[in-house]
């Protein structure tokens, strides 16, 4: 909206002042060429700050990590409480002079975007494999803005360059859609259709504990950008309104090594069902808290009005 109130003059500018968070918007104005960037720390200002207000900012930040972000106007990529972190990706960095060993299994993972607008979010497509020692390899990312035929002859194609084994695609969003619009571009694709039946960071875990797991169990053939930065910020709290993006190639990335490399926990079903009837328990027992909280209040002289007076003169409320 504010671009709007720059269409005007020769030369329109604004000026943006934020504490630097690793957010999409901030990112994409310091990697635009016609933006001026300009640093002030704390110390910078400290001729304006009331004296007691410095010494306990500085005493509470100074020399940690946020303080960098919050004193120093330093943009972070690390995000605290993040699945996984850029020094151990590239640590994990295949490297480029050696042959990725002979995979036994190969697979494509789709998370479809839910529509194909202008505002959609993109089309998670990743491929990962698997060697005979049970290590992981991401060998493309292929995610991006697509129509419903376009990421499947995507995929597709994927599936053939690399010789997968199968491709895997989440339908909650899309149901038997999504394999009608597979089977569209080619009949006989092997595919196996997954659900989402727990929540984004639940599913992630697992995955992100391989990354962290020694000697490497998964590694990166190449470079992906986009999808290490969505990695990167990808926290136990994670709320997209917030980060400005979905965590599309992220849940294709899950997809794919939750096909590969993660083993279903025995009675599993049980464990979710446990889980949720406990969840649903906290409910409800919040909701009588809440209500038992509230003091109904009645006209003086009703019969609801000297009961409630028997009670509070006796001690029951």
């Amino acid at each position: 909206m504010l671009m709007f109130g720059l269409r005007l003059g020769a030369d329109p500018r604004v000026v943006v002042t934020t504490t630097p968070k690793p957010i999409k918007i901030i990112r994409e104005l310091i990697a635009d060429p016609t933006t001026v960037i300009t640093r002030g720390s704390t110390y910078d200002n400290r001729a304006n700050l009331a004296p007691a207000f410095l010494a306990q900012i500085i005493k509470k930040y100074e020399g940690t990590r946020l303080g960098r972000q919050e004193l120093n106007a330093e943009v972070l990529d690390d995000v605290p409480g993040a699945l996984w972190n850029r020094a151990r990706l590239e640590e994990l960095r295949w490297p480029v002079y050696r042959s990725v060993p002979e995979l036994t299994r190969i697979v494509v993972a789709i998370d479809p975007a839910a529509s194909s607008g202008e505002d959609a979010d993109e089309t998670g497509i990743i491929v990962a494999g698997k060697d005979a020692g049970g290590r992981g390899y991401v060998l493309a990312d292929r995610s991006g803005h697509y129509t419903p035929t376009e990421w499947a002859q995507a995929a597709i194609a994927l599936y053939r360059q690399h010789k997968a084994d199968r491709i895997v695609a989440e339908v909650n969003n899309g149901g038997d859609m999504v394999e009608a619009t597979l089977r569209m571009v080619d009949a006989n694709v092997p595919f196996t259709a997954v659900h989402a039946s727990r929540g984004k960071v639940v599913r992630a875990e697992p995955v992100a504990a391989l990354y962290e797991q020694q000697p490497g169990r998964v590694f990166h053939v190449g470079t992906f950008p986009t999808l290490e930065d969505q990695m990167c910020a990808f926290t136990t709290d994670f709320d997209r309104a917030a980060a400005g993006f979905s965590p599309d190639r992220v849940d294709a990335l899950v997809w794919a090594f939750s096909e590969l490399m993660v083993e279903p926990m025995a009675g599993q079903g049980f464990y979710d069902l446990a889980r949720e009837h406990a969840e649903a328990l906290e409910a409800r027992k919040a909701q009588v808290e809440e209500a038992a909280r509230i003091v109904p209040v009645y006209a003086v002289g009703s019969l609801e009005y000297a009961e409630q007076q028997r009670r509070l003169a006796e001690g029951e409320e």
